[in-house]
């Protein structure tokens, strides 16, 4: 359906003749308004569309989704990066840490479940789920928890792996504090606490609700993506660089899980954001994918 061309000249010429319209759109399932960037391709409309789910406190609008979404429009493909609310209204820009925290890790996931329920309703039938970092995650956790028809295939970018005592290591390096000891105290006081002067993610002193706090660091295999994809019958391509720090030796994780299903390409030299030229190989693995996704229809 989608293929990719290494000659330059052709591309150029379908570049060239290839129409995509962008505006924000917004649902509000619940109280809070959700937006999202779309951009529609004339080629493929409302009827394939990669989902982009952004990483941690990030937005739709930083460099490695607005390049993901114009590289994809070049190839024909419509996308919508979508904006995670992170519990406020009508969110943009990065999450600002002098705000309360009140949202969890896995509310992300109803919010995919929404934007997923739109493109629907607006004739997509067939929905590729893409995320970066964290956002891969929720990706993959969605799917694990709705089995959305719909769904034809992941593509994840630098996907969030973990573990219990990398996680507990990686809190002390960065701040100086024992993560479970602020677990251990989280799990006697009331569900509506507030957590006052907390290192949170990548705010310090911040203002956390409790179970904002317990649902991103407390223990669950699902906030490890390989463990999550070890058992998934969607076709998905995991992408990883090879100088990535933040999720290192992802390639090994993935083939270390032996599921059929999951293929991973890891690109020499990308780091966690897969900058400039990098992102052209994340589109050229992705429409060698999307390929192989139509043979098999």
């Amino acid at each position: 359906m989608f293929r990719f061309l290494p000659s330059l000249f052709v591309t150029l010429a379908i570049c060239l003749s290839t129409f995509a319209s962008a505006e924000e759109v917004s649902i509000k399932p619940n109280n809070l308004r959700l937006n999202a960037n779309l951009l529609l391709s004339e080629e493929s409309g409302f009827s394939t569309v990669v989902l982009i789910t952004h990483g941690t406190l990030a937005h739709n609008g930083m460099e490695i989704i607005d390049s993901w979404q114009s590289l994809l429009t070049d190839e024909g493909i419509s996308s919508l990066a979508i904006n995670l609310s992170l519990g406020q209204d009508n969110r943009h820009g990065m999450y600002d840490c002098s705000s309360r925290h009140t949202h969890k890790h896995t509310d992300a996931i109803e919010e995919i479940h929404h934007w997923i329920q739109w493109l629907k309703s607006k004739g997509s039938k067939q929905i590729i789920l893409a995320g970066h970092s964290r956002g891969g995650n929720q990706s993959a956790w969605y799917l694990s928890e709705y089995q959305e028809p719909a769904i034809q295939a992941l593509i994840l970018l630098a996907p969030q792996t973990w573990d219990q005592q990398t996680e507990a290591s990686a809190y002390k390096s960065r701040y100086q504090v024992e993560l479970k000891p602020l677990l251990d105290n989280a799990a006697e006081l009331s569900g509506d606490s507030v957590l006052s002067k907390v290192d949170f993610i990548y705010c310090e002193d911040a203002e956390v609700y409790l179970e904002s706090f317990v649902s991103y660091y407390q223990p669950d295999s699902r906030l490890d993506t390989p463990t999550l994809l070890r058992s998934e019958t969607t076709p998905t391509l995991v992408i990883a660089g090879s100088e990535d720090t933040t999720v290192p030796a992802l390639e090994e994780k993935i083939h270390a899980i032996n599921n059929k299903n999951v293929q991973v390409v890891e690109i020499e030299g990308a780091d966690h954001f897969f900058r400039d030229l990098y992102m052209d190989e994340v589109i050229e693995h992705s429409i060698e994918f999307m390929d192989t996704l139509s043979s098999n229809d």
